[in-house]
This record gives structure tokens, sequence and C-alpha cells, in this order.
């Protein structure tokens, strides 16, 4: 991360050992001994860097076998901040959490993407400033900014790639426009992803393999592939919203090619479908509240969405069988019309042997899902071995 890498890693071993306490049990160091086979005073030397580097706290004394009861030390999640900011095409979120990844305060306010980088990173600068201020907290308190946004991420460089609803962001440096306004490392990936981390992370942690599917404005995945959001070989992995729709014919999609996923059934394209049936509807908001209304002509158009987002992803079952299948997103709250839809086509077109214990459900984490997940991106690098190292070096260096 930027910010770290100006000390160079020395190895230590507390970063490993400190991998241990991320669960938040708190341990004695007779039991870190017996854990890590290391000597005793090995052990309390990486407890005293860790504590030094603000990761570690006192958490009272363990039961007594006789004697004095021994002092235990546990992980300090609040011993530093992480800005989550998750953008899409008309809102966005921004939460402060704690490094086990809850949120202390956060904001959910309109916003045009389309308003360009400089607009909008400056609103995000400014907001997620006054949030680190009302949780009573400074700055340099923050380990970093993790950042989704509703377009193809190069996330080796945080660079957006061609987005298609992004006008002016193609290329746009955001983790240096960032670092800039904040002085904090910035991660960038783009929204779907940073979605499936929060849900992997708060609502599954045990599936090692899960597809979050976002259906909203657009439509894709992200995939948590052996616990790993895997992102392929130029971070286009998940793109479902510009997969070909069988039989879908010639209907244009902004991409340039025509019958893709999200020109079928993308808010959008419901929306477009609705309003020619007369329809008073001019957001994918709008779909859900006719839904939920007990509109019969949105409840079969987004239970037909759903069929087609099932007909995608039953390719997709086949091809990487997922334990669980969660869908999130805007339309997801029509609730059941749009997962019946899904649950329709996969159940029907997918081998009995990839879905006999798959499960589709929809996001539990809801709107909470994409800053976590933002968040989540920082807290991962900030709390990795190699890192933990690095921050204890420079503490013995300054």
């Amino acid at each position: 991360m930027e910010g770290l890498a100006k000390f160079p890693p020395r190895p230590t071993g507390a970063g490993e050992m400190f991998q241990l306490f991320r669960n938040g049990a708190p341990r004695t160091r007779a039991s870190l001994v017996a854990e890590t086979g290391q000597s005793r005073s090995t052990v309390a030397a990486r407890i005293d860097a860790l504590r030094s580097v603000g990761l570690l706290a006192p958490a009272g004394e363990a039961t007594s076998t006789g004697g004095r009861p021994p002092s235990t030390f546990a992980f300090d999640p609040a011993s530093r901040l992480a800005l989550g900011v998750d953008l899409g095409a008309t809102h966005a979120r921004i939460a402060v959490t704690d490094l086990a990844g809850e949120p202390i305060t956060q904001i959910d306010e309109p916003l045009a993407i389309a308003d360009g980088p400089d607009r909008v990173l400056t609103w995000v600068a400014e907001t997620g400033s006054k949030l680190v201020t009302q949780a009573g907290r400074r700055m340099d308190e923050l380990a970093g900014v993790g950042i989704g946004l509703p377009g193809p991420v190069d996330h080796s460089t945080g660079r957006p790639v061609n987005p298609p609803i992004m006008p002016g962001w193609g290329g746009a440096d955001v983790p240096a426009e960032l670092y800039a306004r904040l002085g904090a490392p910035v991660m960038v990936d783009n929204d779907v992803n940073i979605m499936a981390l929060g849900e992997h992370r708060t609502m599954a942690p045990d599936v090692d393999d899960l597809l979050f599917v976002k259906v909203a404005t657009g439509i894709g995945a992200g995939v948590i592939m052996d616990g790993h959001l895997r992102r392929g070989a130029q971070g286009a992995a998940g793109d479902l919203g510009h997969v070909t729709v069988p039989g879908a014919g010639d209907i244009p999609c902004r991409c340039g090619n025509s019958g893709c996923l999200e020109a079928v059934a993308g808010g959008g394209a419901i929306v477009a479908r609705l309003r020619d049936a007369g329809a008073e509807v001019e957001t994918t908001q709008d779909i859900v509240d006719l839904v939920r209304s007990g509109d019969v002509a949105a409840g079969q158009a987004v239970r037909q969405a759903g069929r087609d987002i099932g007909s995608v992803l039953a390719a997709s079952v086949s091809l990487l069988n997922p334990a669980r299948i969660v869908v999130g997103g805007i339309l997801a709250g029509a609730g059941e019309h749009l997962m019946a839809g899904i649950r329709e086509v996969v159940y029907q077109r997918s081998l009995p042997l990839a879905t006999r214990d798959l499960r589709i459900t929809p996001s539990e984490a809801g709107a909470q899902a994409g800053v976590v997940g933002a968040a989540t991106l920082v807290i991962e690098q900030y709390l990795a071995p190699s890192s933990v190292d690095t921050l204890i070096a420079a503490k013995e260096d300054s």
C-alpha cells in the first residue's frame, strides 16, 4: 500500500503470529508458545512489537489453574480506521469502519457518477473527512480508503477502463487523486467485487465458493472461489452483463454489441418495456415500487428478467460450481419475482451434480455489502503479515 512502501519490509515473524489474533479471541503468552512452537522470549518480543503499533491490547486475565492468573492479549480493531466507499450510477455510500470491518458511522446520498471524477472524488474526500471527525477520530488514524466504482477497473492501477456509464472517468488516476486529498493509501475495484467481498465477510465467511450477482442499472458478478476474490487476467471476471442471452436477437447494448444480458434484463431495459406498455416509470427503483404494490405487468417483467439472468447463470454454475449464488442490487428489492425466475432456469438447465447443494438467495448484507467490502480491501492489505512487519519496522526506525 502506498504510504507503507517507503519502509522496506523486514520479516519479524510478528506479522504471521498476529494472524492468530484475527478471529478476536484473547490469547495468553503460554497458549501462543504452544500454538507456534516458539520460545517464550520470542513470543513475548512479538507481542510487545504488536502492542507498539496498536494492533494488540491487554484483554484481562485468563482463568488461573494455580498461582497468578496469566494476562491475555487480543486484537484491537479500534486502533485504526478504514474508509469504505461504494459509488453507483446514481448513489454514493461511505462508511468509516474499524479494522474488523464494523461500521462506526456512515452516509448514503444521491450522487451521479456521470458528474465526473473531479466533482465526485471531491465529494468523497470532503464527506469522508467529515465522517472521520464525526467518529471522534483523526485523519492520521486512517489505514486506507477502499472504493468501488460502477465500471471496469484495472485493479493493479486503480484506473477505470472504458467505463460505459462513467463519462470522463476513463484512465482517471483515482488512487492518486484521493491520496492527495486524504493522505491515506487508496485501493480501487469495481462495485460488484466489493459487494461480493462484503457479503462474503459479513454473511457467508464459511462459504468458499460464491457468486454475488448485482442486478441494477447494469448486471455483474463478483466471483469468490476457494475463499478468495477472483478478478481474472485483466480484472474482467464476472462481467455477466455483456454475455449474450440465447434468443435475445439484435437488441442493442451500450457496449456496442447486441443481445447482451444487461440490454435484455437490466433495470434500464425493464423500464423501457414497462413505459412502452404505458406504465409511469423512470428508474429501477420505480420498478421495485410497482412490484411491491402488486402491479402484475411489473411483476411479470421482473420474473422474465430473472429467467434471462438464470439462463446466463446456468452456464456459470456448470463452469464454476459455486455453493451459493447471492443476488443483490436495487432490483433484488423486487423479492421473489426476480429470485423465482433465476431459480427456475438455473435448476432446470444446470447439471444435477452442480445444483444438488446450490443455494440461490437474496443478499443478507444489503446496502452494507458495498461499503464493508470496500473497507475489507484496505483491511486485508493493512493486516497482511508483510504489512504488519513493515509497520513494526517503521515504528522501530522512528
